[in-house]
């Protein structure tokens, strides 16, 4: 069963306190009448940190929660400690809401407003040594005290982004620990195949995020060498079924794999009209509920 939710950056939720984005308590009332019964915690602080205000939110809206989201840099030197700080915070609040999974999110090599490169676009043998070393220990110390299973997530603008670095990552990571957050726009917005991997990695896909690239955009991305948040802003991401990958055939090949999903809608839009997120998620879950033939889990719009 692929269990299909949503996620605050649908919403436009990019950060844990912004006055630009959709309130908490829109989210919650939005996201459950445009039919999703899962979501993702989001940035960390967006939702309620405590974890009885939580659930008593969650409870409230009728909504259950699959991960949290860890953003980690750990390439860099000395670099653990502030990772672990987040997964203390992320993860124990994940498990006490019943989540399954913490989403692990690469730091990103440029400003996200300027465009400036930070660091070199390139790890060194020895910095990529270190990511995916480091991640195994990450992945090894959340699975045994936290009970969750981390997923990483490749990312515009990171250092794993392109699909041979999705592939190289996976080949020197240990699939006990670390398995694939497949985000299709992602993978799209660098000319990735979902399928491809899906196909060629069928035992890394351990989670799914589903979204659209617009691939004209796309092209002036590559053209303009656009920063992420440009690209967003003018809408590379779009409103499934507009763009690429065709998100049934990515449903249809995850559901031969013969185990158990979370699949969740996020469609990158910061920032954006506080009317804007619903109606397209209402339109979004309408798609998905037929768009594939595989065996889904998708609750009713209110």
């Amino acid at each position: 069963m692929i269990t299909i939710g949503s996620a605050p950056d649908s919403w436009g939720v990019w950060f844990a306190d912004d006055p630009a984005q959709t309130p908490a308590d829109r989210f919650f009332t939005e996201v459950k009448a445009a039919g999703y019964d899962w979501i993702e915690l989001g940035p960390y602080g967006y939702l309620p940190k405590d974890p009885v205000a939580l659930q008593e939110a969650l409870e409230a809206h009728g909504l259950r929660v699959s991960a949290g989201t860890v953003f980690s840099a750990l390439h860099r030197p000395d670099s653990w400690d502030a990772v672990w700080q987040q997964v203390t915070d992320v993860a124990s609040l994940t498990r006490a809401v019943g989540g399954q999974h913490i989403v692990v999110i690469p730091d990103l090599y440029r400003h996200h407003k300027t465009g400036e490169n930070l660091e070199s676009p390139t790890l060194t043998a020895e910095q990529w040594r270190k990511l995916t070393t480091d991640t195994d220990e990450l992945g090894r110390r959340i699975l045994e005290e936290y009970g969750l299973h981390v997923q990483f997530h490749s990312h515009a603008d990171s250092h794993v982004g392109y699909q041979r670095d999705i592939e190289r990552f996976l080949a020197d990571t240990d699939p006990r620990y670390v398995n694939l957050c497949l985000d299709t726009g992602h993978v799209a917005y660098y000319g990735g195949d979902s399928l491809e991997l899906i196909r060629r990695y069928p035992e890394r896909i351990g989670y799914l995020h589903l979204k659209q690239v617009d691939p004209e955009i796309a092209k002036q991305v590559e053209a303009e060498d656009l920063v992420f948040p440009e690209a967003v802003r003018r809408g590379v991401m779009c409103e499934p079924p507009n763009g690429v990958p065709d998100l049934g055939a990515v449903l249809d090949a995850v559901g031969t794999l013969d185990r158990d999903l979370y699949a969740i809608v996020e469609q990158d839009m910061y920032p954006c009209e506080p009317e804007r997120p619903l109606p397209i998620a209402r339109r979004t879950h309408t798609y998905l509920a037929g768009c594939s033939g595989a065996p889904i889990s998708l609750g009713s719009p209110s």
